[in-house]
């Protein structure tokens, strides 16, 4: 009897334990384009869109390796209005005055044919400075160093004065 009150004990310590160390973990602030165009018109800020598949392996990878950073996360939950996009939703989406349905040749929705100019690779990063502005796409998959440049030229509002070649020329990556 005494080793399962021991038992029970030990048991119930390290629960009660353990309940204590877990800790929320930080995520990014996905928000639909609706939301992201509402919360752009009361505050300016550019937009980041993640344009992935169900089905894509990397984009579940890109999620796990690079959205989940603690540097990647506070960045463009500080700096961007961030955006999941499924590239095969079928449902019609209304995006500034327009409206974009489904397109059987890309087997895909036109907003993700508009974001990616008919490049259909996924994951793909979009990055908008204003919803009715020039998508600027990055393909494939990006470790959070590869990420970092394009985050912060449009993050920091260095897009508004000089152009992404000669911000490179004296960007200095951290993470």
């Amino acid at each position: 009897m005494q080793k399962v009150i021991i038992f029970l004990s030990i048991f119930i310590f390290s629960i009660t334990l353990s309940s204590f160390n877990s800790t929320k973990k930080e995520k990014i602030n996905w928000l639909t384009l609706a939301e992201a165009e509402k919360a752009f018109k009361a505050n300016p800020k550019p937009i980041l869109i993640d344009v992935y598949t169900d089905w894509c392996g990397w984009c579940k990878v890109m999620d796990k390796d690079t959205y989940s950073k603690k540097n990647v996360i506070d960045y463009i939950n500080k700096n961007y209005y961030a955006v999941k996009f499924d590239a095969e939703q079928a449902t019609s989406i209304t995006w500034g005055d327009k409206t974009y349905n489904f397109n059987t040749t890309y087997k895909a929705n036109d907003l993700a044919v508009y974001l990616l100019s008919g490049q259909m690779g996924y994951p793909s990063t979009v990055l908008l400075s204003t919803p009715t502005a020039q998508p600027a796409p990055l393909a494939g998959y990006l470790k959070p160093a590869e990420l970092e440049p394009a985050l912060k030229y449009f993050g920091d509002g260095y897009y508004k004065n000089q152009n992404f070649t000669d911000f490179m020329k004296n960007f200095s990556g951290k993470w």
